[in-house]
């Protein structure tokens, strides 16, 4: 066989073997698309999500049975009456209404935040006094205020803040009721206040009786109640 013989004959084999291929393909994708394939191929496709109704036994129920939620408490903090307010007193012994600063609305952290509370500048260890009766809900230490303590008035709406304290009272406790007037500590510069300027941080803070100590509250400006008699 001659070398042109030899060419034709490859050239023949690969044509004959490439429309066989061709055609045995065509067929498998033609196949593979059919219905009869289509479950075996794209379960997927095949297998539709569910309707309610064919849910596994209990799961309906589970979720018809549960108890319905609770409503929200949408009850508004009350801000201090006449009376409360008549009732405070100038929490740091021998201070006068007339020496009182206004700070409330002074800015904070760089104008981040509001101060939302007056400071009552006395020298260190000057008796800090309960401004009004109450219960003593907390003794807490953090690294802004200090030494502190959290009084709950009797009805439980109300939380007066005092802060930066040097040290507590002897015996001061949580839970123990205190009497307007009592003294609760002194005046210190403890947590993030300056050493040379030793005060008392004061807020009040309108609340629910059902709120915890350090759930956000309302607060409420101190210095007109404490300086309108």
């Amino acid at each position: 066989m001659n070398l042109v013989d030899r060419i034709l004959t490859i050239v023949v084999t690969a044509t004959i073997t490439s429309f066989v291929w061709i055609v045995a393909g065509g067929s498998l994708i033609e196949n593979a698309n059919s219905d009869s394939q289509r479950d075996a191929t794209r379960p997927a496709e095949a297998a539709p999500s569910p309707s309610p109704s064919e849910t596994a036994p209990g799961v309906a129920d589970m979720a018809t049975d549960s108890p319905e939620a609770g409503a929200l408490d949408t009850r508004t903090p009350n801000a201090p009456s006449s009376q409360d307010a008549g009732q405070l007193m100038v929490p740091v012994k021998n201070i006068r209404p007339s020496d009182l600063t206004d700070t409330f609305s002074d800015s904070r952290a760089g104008g981040v935040r509001l101060h939302e509370a007056i400071d009552i500048m006395a020298p260190k260890g000057t008796s800090v006094v309960a401004a009004a009766p109450g219960t003593v809900e907390k003794l807490f230490r953090s690294d802004a205020g200090g030494l502190t303590i959290y009084v709950r008035s009797p009805d439980g709406e109300t939380i007066h803040y005092y802060a930066h304290l040097d040290e507590y009272a002897e015996g001061l406790k949580e839970g123990q009721r205190v009497r307007r007037g009592q003294r609760l500590g002194t005046v210190g510069s403890s947590g993030n206040a300056s050493d040379e300027a030793p005060h008392l941080h004061f807020a009040i803070l309108q609340t629910t009786a059902d709120a915890e100590w350090w759930e956000p509250a309302n607060a409420v400006n101190p210095y007109p109640l404490l300086t309108s008699r």
